[in-house]
C-alpha cells in the first residue's frame, strides 16, 4: 500500500518530526529540510515556529551530507520559509528534469 501523507502543501508532502520539517518527496532528486530554531506563542497561546533554517537538499545517498546541501537560508515565519523553499524546490526539480531529457 502506497504512503499517503496526512499533510501536503501545494501538492507535495509536508512532514514534521519535532523541530524538523521535510517538504517534498524523497523519490524526487531534491527536498526541502527546515529546522525550527525558535518558537513563539500566537494569539491563542499555541506555540508556532518563528525562526527557521531552510535548506534545499539532494536526496542522492551517495553524496556526503554536507555535499547534499545546495542552498540554505534563515527565515522568520513558517509561511515565508515554505514559500522560499517551494520556489527553490520547483526550480531545482525543473532543472533536474531538463538535465535528464
Amino acid at each position: 500500500m502506497a504512503y499517503t501523507p496526512k499533510l501536503t502543501y501545494k501538492g507535495k508532502p509536508l512532514v514534521r518530526c519535532g523541530n524538523e520539517i521535510y517538504y517534498g518527496s524523497l523519490s524526487d532528486p531534491y527536498v526541502i529540510f527546515m529546522q525550527v530554531l525558535t518558537t513563539r506563542k500566537d494569539e491563542q497561546g499555541n506555540e508556532v515556529a518563528d525562526k527557521l533554517h531552510v535548506m534545499l537538499m539532494s536526496t542522492d545517498a551517495t553524496k556526503a551530507l554536507p555535499e547534499r546541501v545546495e542552498k540554505q537560508s534563515s527565515k522568520t515565519g513558517l509561511y515565508t520559509a515554505l514559500e522560499i523553499g517551494t520556489m527553490w524546490l520547483e526550480r531545482a526539480l525543473q532543472e533536474a528534469a531538463a538535465k535528464k531529457n
